[in-house]
């Protein structure tokens, strides 16, 4: 995982174009050579933009697919008209939209693990509402008008192999994160969890399955999933410690 994308998630989610100049042809009348300007169309194409940065493609990238589409169906001429620039400018990038798509997804990855991460750490020491604070987070970003979250669970369903390997590269981050907070807390408390890398990939792969579950649910189910997914988390911890009892 670069550096680049942990410190510049934060310019995707608050990326907004403006038309600044558009000019329009002239229309000629007749022979006293008077003019007026054309009305332009609905479909009047984005003004060409003389430079362009990676966040600007991952940013219209982001915005072509919203909450439904998959990256394997945008095609490189969508998001130049929508990024406004010419096709070609789109190299000077990305090599192709299979990289463009990669680096959306590792940003999305890197994004959503720095907000929980710091939910966490804001978060009591204790097990539980730490598990309550890192759920409620999740379900927040899964409701994020910038659907970052909606990438990795919808690539990892549906994407393609590459797409597939990347977002399974985003969960192995998450795990490895998630289990050195797990060891934190359990010795906070003078226990030791059993196996806590396999508990955090439980818990990983649990709440990400629950959250494509919660994706295309409405909104107003999110309180009983919270409570859900939470009891389910508290459920796997409970095992881990009763093994580890048990060894």
């Amino acid at each position: 995982m670069g550096p680049y994308y942990t410190n510049t998630y934060t310019n995707v989610y608050t990326h907004v174009y403006f038309l600044t100049e558009v000019s329009f042809p002239l229309e000629r009348t007749g022979p006293a050579m008077s003019s007026s300007l054309l009305l332009p169309t609905a479909d009047a194409p984005p003004a060409r933009k003389g430079a362009i940065s990676r966040e600007d493609l991952l940013a219209a990238t982001l915005k072509i697919i919203g909450p439904n589409r998959s990256l394997s169906t945008v095609s490189l001429r969508e998001v130049a008209r929508e990024a406004g620039i010419a096709p070609n400018s789109f190299y000077r990038q990305f090599r192709d939209m299979g990289e463009l798509s990669v680096a959306l997804i590792d940003l999305a990855g890197s994004s959503l693990r720095t907000i929980i991460g710091q939910a966490r750490e804001r978060a009591t020491s204790t097990e539980r509402s730490v598990i309550r604070v890192s759920v409620e987070t999740f379900m927040e970003q899964l409701r994020a008008d910038d659907k970052l979250l909606h990438v990795l669970l919808r690539e990892g369903a549906v994407g393609s192999d590459d797409f597939k390997h990347a977002v399974e590269r985003e969960l192995a981050y998450f795990e490895d994160e998630l289990r050195v907070d797990l060891i934190r807390l359990a010795a906070a408390d003078g226990a030791t969890l059993y196996q806590p890398q396999l508990v955090a990939r439980a818990i990983t792969r649990l709440v990400f399955a629950m959250g494509a579950i919660a994706m295309d649910q409405p909104p107003e189910r999110d309180p009983e999933l919270i409570e859900e997914i939470s009891q389910m988390l508290r459920m796997i911890l409970t095992g881990s410690h009763a093994l580890n009892r048990a060894s």
